[in-house]
């Protein structure tokens, strides 16, 4: 085995800070007490406080974000118990797990990111459109929920291992802020405003988004990072209720990172620096080829990760007399666009991958860049694939509707959920040759010995025949999800018990289809180059149907009991399921579109056992759990598909500690997981899945002064292994940010910010499961030290 030494440090840090004595003051600890009597509102049938639940639920405002300092979405949520986010992927394309469950491939497969209570896609995992991508964390938001744990099967569809509520604010108070942010090493500038108040006594609005531009954390070589969101809000309060619509545009570019050529242990390469550089460059802007309905088109690399969403939702929720409430919510919500990002499918000798395309005594010569026509004599070269996915629809529909009855103190809660989501995509990718160099890399041209150019401007194939032209694809499929469910809670004395049941059942229509080659004039030259010989189209002639259904019932039993008002033990056990959605076409699909049973759903099982401990100034959340988990998945980066089980068990902790002017909170996870069984590549059973580390963990402690604030927020990790095979592991790593503030008067802030103070290297993935005899792995690491300053008015 292939072993990096893992370097560790933070649970100590964690254990000093819950060991801190001292007495608090009155108002530290008033804010301790609201941590527990909070009321829930995510993934539970009926509102509770956290004391009273028998889930696993956590809330992060977003005051502690911004102590945090994220760069991105997926970086909050590592804030988080139990939620191992990958963030390494840029503004999105975040690979999220929970408690030991896997992330085969990539996206948030059994973790439902949600916005208000409903989904922002129905499946997390969807081929280059997780659903990180299509969401935005700015100051409209109040806080983030969590639950994590099984009680989230039965609330919500395709979510057994939890579920990630972005609340906005509604305006229930007057107020609000403008913040202008600048990084101080790294080109982007950020605009965040919003404001909320009543337009009279019973109507109230919040409104907000942000606008940004620059070229981000690493150096493209061009503005790579623009655009914004705007989301609103209006609430008509009743005497019995409120009637509320949400509004929101979201239009923003962002870099896609994919792995990058490095060293094994992340270490650098010449010239390419593994924490700020990246393949994209501004030598390679425009890819060209075939589309969707194999009209010539073009694709530009500065669109990158490009979500475009507008979305109208309606929700409600009124007393009806009697006992009976009634809540409803609805989203109608349009979304497309594209993924774009340029990813190393071998970084190899300029030799070799040369006479694997024009044959023994092939030549190089730079295409463009300051070096255009001269040869080109380095060791070293990276065939790329550009990863060119047009998201053309991925709209849905959704309807949420719970009716409530209370006796005493029991209720029933009776609910049906409804939704429709499209998934309507092409992949559209070509094969490059680009010098392995971060500072704006030129594209290489490949000559036969006879001098043939076998590339034109650096692209030497219209398709991926390196990978067997697998990835021209087109496919249009629509998903219906029908879910009625029922839970009941009551409560005896200091017992609360509660049951639920789901039944989820869904239709899958439409089409797919995959590539074609064939000769085409793609420039219009009228002469058929050496890659116009073999272009990949979609072969729209020989489309294949997608015509299956699926079903699954899921349920969970918890109680709590609270042994006093300071001290509480949960138990729970609960079945739940994830239904598959486009990662079953091309391989899993049969021939007259239906797909096995087994294949359609993936079930989970999980038991918790959680200790809730309430101390003068201290509270702990304590929670075991075990689970195991069905995988069905496909991979496009390896075209392997998977099939098999996993088991995983761990505890999950999460305190808050307040003592006089000091704010301390931390979680971490212990998870011990293994492959219990494997239908496709049975040598694995018994390893751990690659990425999953024995240790996650969080530390964030502020200390609060007459004029300002500042703080540390220590992230990291435990080592984990690359791939399954459990040969190649990666370092442990503890990431540190820092922030400090300053009230320049009553209203105005100024903060100064730096992400990974250290400049640590943290491997977060690679392709390879072990070191190469070149010691290149293509990986992904967190970007190195960034830092900003933020100033903010509040009105």
């Amino acid at each position: 085995m292939t072993t990096i030494k893992p370097t560790v440090f933070a649970l100590s840090a964690l254990t000093l800070a819950m060991s801190f004595n001292g007495q608090a003051q009155e108002q530290a600890t008033n804010k301790t007490q609201d941590e527990f009597e909070k009321i829930i509102v995510t993934g539970v049938p009926k509102r509770t406080t956290v004391m009273e639940s028998s889930v696993s639920v956590s809330s992060v405002s977003t005051e502690q974000v911004n102590i945090a300092t994220p760069r991105s979405t997926a970086e909050a949520f590592r804030l988080i118990p139990g939620v191992r986010s990958e963030s390494t992927g840029g503004e999105g394309n975040a690979n999220i797990a929970v408690r030991g469950l896997p992330v085969a491939s990539g996206g948030a497969k059994f973790l439902q990111l949600q916005e208000d209570g409903l989904p922002v896609l129905q499946f997390g995992d969807i081929a280059f459109g997780n659903a990180d991508i299509f969401m935005r964390l700015d100051n409209t938001v109040q806080s983030i929920e969590s639950i994590r744990g099984g009680s989230a099967s039965t609330v919500a569809s395709d979510a057994p291992g939890g579920i990630i509520n972005f609340i906005s604010k509604t305006g229930e108070s007057e107020s609000g802020s403008v913040a202008f942010r600048a990084g101080l090493d790294y080109d982007e500038t950020r605009t965040d405003f919003e404001y909320g108040g009543y337009l009279s006594d019973s109507v109230r609005f919040h409104l907000g988004g942000f606008i940004r531009q620059g070229e981000g954390p690493r150096d493209t070589g061009y503005t790579s990072n623009r655009g914004g969101q705007i989301k609103a809000n209006l609430t008509k309060e009743f005497d019995k209720g409120y009637v509320r619509v949400y509004i929101k545009h979201l239009d923003d570019k962002s870099t896609g990172y994919l792995p990058m050529p490095m060293h094994s242990d992340g270490s650098s390469l010449p010239g390419f620096d593994s924490q700020k550089d990246t393949p994209h460059s501004a030598f390679f802007l425009q890819t060209a080829g075939l589309g969707q309905n194999n009209e010539i088109r073009q694709g530009d690399m500065r669109d990158g990760m490009h979500p475009v969403v507008d979305s109208i939702g309606f929700e409600s929720r009124f007393d009806l007399g009697n006992d009976w409430t009634v809540e409803n919510r609805l989203r109608k919500s349009n979304v497309s666009g594209t993924f774009m990002s340029p990813f190393p499918a071998e970084v190899a000798s300029s030799e070799s991958i040369a006479q694997s395309i024009a044959g023994n005594g092939a030549t190089l010569v730079y295409a463009n860049g300051p070096s255009a026509g001269t040869t080109f004599n380095s060791d070293l070269l990276m065939r790329v694939h550009t990863f060119d996915v047009k998201m053309n629809d991925f709209g849905s529909l959704m309807n949420d509707l719970k009716l409530t009855k209370t006796i005493g103190d029991t209720s029933f809660t009776f609910g049906y959920f409804l939704s429709n989501q499209s998934i309507d995509m092409s992949w559209l990718w070509n094969s490059y040759l680009l010098e392995v160099k971060g500072d704006n890399a030129a594209l290489i041209d490949v000559y036969a010995a006879d001098g043939t150019a076998y590339s034109d401007n650096g692209l030497y194939a219209y398709g991926t025949p390196y990978w067997g032209n697998c990835c021209q694809r087109n496919y249009n499929t629509d998903y219906d999800t029908k879910a009625p469910y029922f839970a009941v809670s009551t409560k005896f004395d200091n017992i609360t018990v509660d049951a639920s049941v789901r039944h989820d059942s869904g239709e899958a229509k439409g089409y797919y289809a995959g590539a074609t080659i064939g000769s085409v004039d793609i420039n219009n030259d009228g002469v058929i180059s050496k890659p116009e010989e073999a272009v990949a189209g979609i072969e729209t002639a020989n489309v294949s149907p997608v015509n299956y259904d699926w079903s699954y019932t899921s349920y969970s039993v918890g109680g709590n009991y609270q042994i006093n008002p300071d001290q509480a033990i949960f138990v729970r056990y609960s079945k739940g399921a994830r239904a598959n959605a486009d990662r079953l076409l091309f391989g899993k699909v049969r021939a007259d579109g239906s797909v096995a049973k087994e294949d359609a759903i993936d079930e989970v099982t999980q038991t918790e056992l959680g200790f809730k401990q309430r101390l003068d100034n201290l509270r702990l959340f304590a929670t075991a759990f075990f689970a195991k988990t069905e995988e069905q998945n496909f991979e496009a980066t390896t075209q392997k598909f998977f099939d098999r089980q996993y088991d995983a068990k761990g505890i999950e902790l999460e305190a808050q500690y307040f003592v006089g002017s000091f704010d301390i909170r931390g979680n971490m996870t212990w998870t011990d997981a293994e492959i219990s069984k494997d239908a496709l590549t049975p040598e694995v059973v018994g390893n751990t899945p690659r990425r999953q580390a024995d240790f996650i963990y969080s530390l964030m402690a502020r200390y609060n002064y007459d004029s300002g604030a500042a703080g540390l927020t220590l992230i990291g990790t435990s080592g984990a292994y690359a791939q399954d095979n459990n040969d190649l592991k990666f370092d442990g790593y503890t990431q540190v940010n820092g922030f400090v503030s300053y009230d320049l008067s009553t209203s105005l802030n100024l903060s100064l910010n730096v992400n990974n103070l250290f400049n640590t290297i943290g491997i977060t993935e690679a392709e390879e499961g072990s070191i190469p005899s070149n010691d290149i792995i293509r990986a992904r690491t967190i970007n190195g030290r960034t830092t900003s300053l933020t100033l903010k008015y509040v009105f």
